[in-house]
């Protein structure tokens, strides 16, 4: 599964740091396998966006562009798809 985390990567945020380990232990104890990225605000597209299997708002992180952040939300409602935002 592909999951796109919105937001502003920045290392010094451990939250950050966290994401990629969070995810690959979850992965292990579902048994799947995961594929993330970081989708920077003002790169989010709706043509971006369908690639994915769910959407994930980053915490813990000021925006870029929270238009592109209204994007995200709008797109995984407007197509059904998972989402988790801050």
């Amino acid at each position: 599964m592909r999951i796109a985390i919105i937001g502003d990567f920045n290392p010094e945020f451990q939250t950050h740091l966290a994401i990629a380990p969070a995810f690959a232990h979850a992965a292990a104890r579902l048994g799947v396998d995961v594929e993330i990225e970081w989708l920077p605000t003002p790169s989010v597209t709706e043509e971006r966006l369908t690639r994915y299997d769910g959407l994930w708002l980053a915490s813990g992180s000021p925006y870029q562009s929270f238009d592109g952040a209204l994007r995200a939300i709008r797109f995984a409602r407007e197509h059904d798809l998972p989402f988790i935002g801050t």
